[in-house]
Formats: structure tokens, C-alpha cells, sequence
């Protein structure tokens, strides 16, 4: 039985996931099917992108992830089947595969062409359904990907420029909230990198994370090293710098939102 991950930014409220994972099913019966997330903000490309990078290293080899968030749905944008870290990919070509595999090893990149893999009639409108799910429900009985279009280089495909922490004045770093979680913990753009680089050969109690017009000392190690309803900051699972209120909420004592910036500096 083989794996097939979703990412979009359908949510769940309408029908579109659940009739994707029928296309899906009608051609791989026994297929494994993941919901990595539907809640990707509407159109939001980088996001999509940081969200499969975290995702899918940790997924067994030859797992199909499908990538559906695709504002040029219905134009002349391609759609991609990329073999890569011995699993497979499928995303439109709007830059979310260049991004989200950045620094993997690509072994090879086509063109989905292949009009008879397709549920018939193709909507204009929802490619998830016609196109992506029945060619993932393909891959995942084991096509090969040569045989769904031709090939493309890698160099020639969409690129979409993510934007990281940006050095301040003085040496320190200003980040960006890039996620907000169900418990409201705030999701930086900022990584372990950023943090060692930064730190150098001091402790990361020496670092300083403001956020509005707080400011917080040190990094912890886990949400339980903070005080009940103060924030802490602290490097989380998918190795970014979070923001955390301990039995509380981040996003509600800051009335923060993706976007804002946070700052961190050494003391």
C-alpha cells in the first residue's frame, strides 16, 4: 500500500478534499491517504511550500505528496511530477517544489501531460479533482513518472522567493510570524541556524525575543519551563522559534497575526 500526502488551502468545510480522495481511491483502492493540511491561507504559496518542507522527510520512501494551492488553476501553468529523496511530488508550477525541496537532490522533474490518466471532463476549476488526485492514485500503484509527460529541467522551473530573517542594526535579526497554531503559539520564520548564528559561543539565555512591547529573556527548552500565562520563547518541533503563552494563548496576549514582525537580539 503506498502513501498519499495532501497539502491545500480548500479547509475542510467544503466537499473539494473529500471528492479528491474519492478520485484518489477510484484508482488506487488501497491507497494510505494523509492529510498533511487543508488549512494553508487561501493562494498563499510560501506557506504551502515551508508546510511540505517540514512535512515530508517524515514519510516513508516512495510516498506521492500532492501539493494542490494553485491561484493559476485552469491556465497554461504546468503541472509538476518531481522524483526527489526517494519520494514523489506533485505541485503546479508556481514555485512551491523549487522552494519546499531546496538543497534535496532532484532526480528528475516532468511535465504533466498525459490526458489519458485524467478524470474526464477535466474542470477548469478544480485540477485537484481531474488531475492531480487521479495521477497521484496512478503513481501510487507505481507508474513511472516518465510516463506521464515529458521531461523538464530543473532550473527552468517557477522560482518563488521566500523571504527569511533580515539582520537590524546592532546584529540582531528580525523575523517573521509565519504560522499560528491551534494552541496559539506563534511561528517564526527564524531557525535553529539563525539562533546559532547569532548566539555564536554565548548561551542562548543571552538572546532577547520582543514581540510588541514585551520582551522576552532567554530561549526555553519546553512550554513547561515557562510561568503560567507569561510568554516564553523557544525553539520548536519543526526547528523554528516560537513565541508560547505556558496555559494560555501567544496570539491572544499579543493580538499578533502572520505577518508581524518579532525581533531578537543578544543582551
Amino acid at each position: 500500500m503506498a502513501v498519499v500526502t495532501l497539502i491545500t488551502d480548500f479547509g475542510t468545510r467544503d466537499a473539494y478534499v473529500g471528492v479528491m480522495k474519492g478520485a484518489i481511491l477510484s484508482v488506487d483502492p488501497r491507497a494510505v491517504i494523509v492529510d498533511i493540511t487543508h488549512g494553508v491561507p487561501p493562494q498563499d504559496l510560501a506557506c504551502s511550500a515551508r508546510e511540505l518542507a517540514d512535512a515530508f522527510t517524515y514519510f516513508p520512501p516512495e510516498t506521492v505528496h500532492v501539493t494542490v494551492v494553485d491561484p493559476g488553476v485552469g491556465s497554461g501553468r504546468r503541472i509538476l511530477a518531481v522524483a526527489a529523496a526517494g519520494q514523489l511530488f506533485l505541485a503546479p508550477d508556481n514555485g512551491i517544489l523549487p522552494a519546499s525541496l531546496a538543497g534535496v537532490g532532484v532526480d528528475a522533474a516532468v511535465s504533466v501531460e498525459n490526458r489519458s490518466l485524467f478524470r474526464q471532463p477535466v474542470s477548469p476549476t478544480f485540477h485537484g479533482r481531474d488531475i492531480f488526485a487521479p495521477v497521484a492514485g496512478h503513481l501510487s500503484l507505481g507508474l513511472a513518472l516518465g510516463s506521464l509527460g515529458p521531461a523538464v529541467a530543473w532550473h527552468d522551473l517557477v522560482r518563488l522567493t521566500i523571504s527569511g530573517p533580515r539582520p537590524t542594526p546592532g546584529g540582531g535579526l528580525t523575523g517573521t510570524i509565519i504560522a499560528v497554531d491551534r494552541f496559539g503559539n506563534l511561528i517564526t520564520d527564524i531557525c535553529r541556524s539563525d539562533l546559532e548564528r547569532l548566539a555564536g559561543r554565548k548561551s542562548w539565555q543571552r538572546l532577547t525575543v520582543r514581540l510588541g512591547t514585551e520582551e522576552i529573556h532567554g530561549i526555553a527548552g519546553i512550554y513547561a519551563d515557562g510561568v503560567s500565562q507569561k510568554p516564553i520563547a523557544l525553539l520548536g518541533s519543526r526547528g523554528r522559534l516560537e513565541v508560547a503563552v505556558r496555559d494560555g494563548s501567544a496570539v491572544v496576549r499579543f493580538s499578533a497575526r502572520r505577518g508581524d514582525p518579532v525581533y531578537i537580539s543578544t543582551r
